[in-house]
């Protein structure tokens, strides 16, 4: 059974930091490229960052460059995102979700998906 589970999202100020994990069940991470997207109320969901199976290869959002990082940890099945000097309109729920290699963000190339984590970024 294919799964990922985000977690790490909650309350944070503006300017503070937070770590997604997105761990995966069912199948080998290390497979597959895995990126990040949110989606905010009212608003399309959209790309926020790529990586590739090992790690090599980085894509961000110009909205996130400089402020939030992906890694990976094949060997833990988990996929991070950590966010940085975090603005109100990063508020959103963000979605890991498994794919293939392309050097962009393009949610088409994904065919599993997350639940999502709450991340809200507040005064």
């Amino acid at each position: 059974q294919v799964q990922l589970v985000e977690s790490g999202g909650g309350l944070v100020q503006p300017g503070g930091s937070l770590r997604l994990s997105c761990a995966a069940s069912g199948f080998s991470l290390g497979y597959y490229a895995i990126g990040w997207f949110r989606q905010a109320p009212g608003k399309e969901r959209e790309g926020v960052s790529c990586i590739s199976r090992t790690g090599g290869s980085l894509v961000y959002a110009n909205s996130v460059k400089g402020r939030f990082t992906i890694s990976r940890d094949n060997a833990k099945n988990t996929v991070y995102l950590r966010m940085s000097s975090l603005r109100p309109e990063d508020t959103a729920v963000y979605y890991c979700a498994r794919g293939t290699w392309t050097g962009t963000l393009r949610p088409g190339d994904y065919d599993s998906w997350g639940q999502g984590t709450q991340v809200t970024v507040s005064s």
